[in-house]
């Protein structure tokens, strides 16, 4: 079915190069959609926080609606950039773009496991915990470790370090689900297994386009640690209505690429694919 996959791989600058034309030639459209979904998310937690002292079931109910509209409209953008990236010389109007009832329900499918995956990988770390706690009462009591209070925090701290960048790593490897579900409608494992095996190999790449789109970002955090509250407005709303658009694009071009180029199997499994 996907006879077209070969080894995936792709250049970083020509990803936001290509990435930067599509979103100057459709940025209104683009950046229309990319509003909706910034509203329906402010909408949802404003939602919920008024109707909380109502009904809390209401509440629940307000923002699980919201939710799905959210997914929507980001399912829905993902499928104008695909027309857009397939064919430039038609357009086509955003209410054709929604997705089908059955991509949204293997999408919510499929971030439930993706959520699995995230918790899976967390709780994967803390039997090192119960390991290394008897290890080290039993190196205190042979005298090679004089203090086992600060020894079990630096431990307890250099686990929860390595937890958090292997949940890191997860989330970027199966980050790229949603694409398979829009693009291919593939079901919410298989989808989840792809995303595993067109990111192997290319971990380092997506990652260096994570930090080339949100540095943005990070130039506002530090702006505002600096207490520079003006200015971190200023690159707030510059990266609000450029950078986000932009990362958007940059992502499923940076799918289309992996997924061009990849030679892997059409029921690639899990463990093959993990490192």
């Amino acid at each position: 079915m996907i006879d077209f996959l070969k080894e995936s791989t792709f250049a970083v600058n020509e990803v936001i190069t290509k990435a930067w034309q599509v979103t100057k030639r459709n940025y209104f459209s683009i950046a229309t959609l990319c509003f909706l979904m910034f509203l329906t998310s402010n909408a949802s937690n404003m939602m919920a926080f008024f109707l909380n002292d109502v009904s809390r079931g209401l509440s629940i109910l307000m923002a699980t609606m919201f939710i799905v509209i959210y997914f929507t409209i980001s399912l829905s953008l993902f499928r104008y950039i695909f027309h857009l990236l397939d064919d430039e010389e038609h357009d086509v109007s955003i209410v054709s773009t929604i997705p089908t009832r059955q991509q949204i329900i293997r999408f919510l499918i499929a971030t439930f496991y993706f959520s699995l995956c995230i918790v899976v990988v967390g709780i994967i770390f803390y039997p090192l915990l119960l390991i290394l706690d008897p290890l080290l009462k039993f190196l205190v009591s042979l005298g090679w470790v004089d203090d086992f209070t600060t020894t079990g925090t630096i431990v307890t701290n250099i686990c929860v370090g390595m937890a958090i960048i292997a949940i890191f790593i997860t989330f970027v490897r199966i980050s790229f689900f949603p694409f398979f579900i829009i693009d291919k409608n593939e079901s919410p494992f298989r989808s989840i297994k792809f995303s595993l095996a067109i990111t192997k190999g290319n971990f380092t790449k997506i990652l260096l386009l994570l930090l080339v789109l949100g540095g943005f970002q990070l130039i506002y955090w530090f702006l505002g640690y600096m207490q520079w509250p003006i200015i971190a407005f200023f690159v707030n709303i510059l990266s609000s209505f450029i950078i986000v658009p932009l990362s958007i694009v940059s992502l499923t071009i940076a799918y289309r690429k992996m997924m061009t180029e990849y030679t892997g199997d059409n029921e690639p499994d899990i463990i093959h694919n993990l490192i």
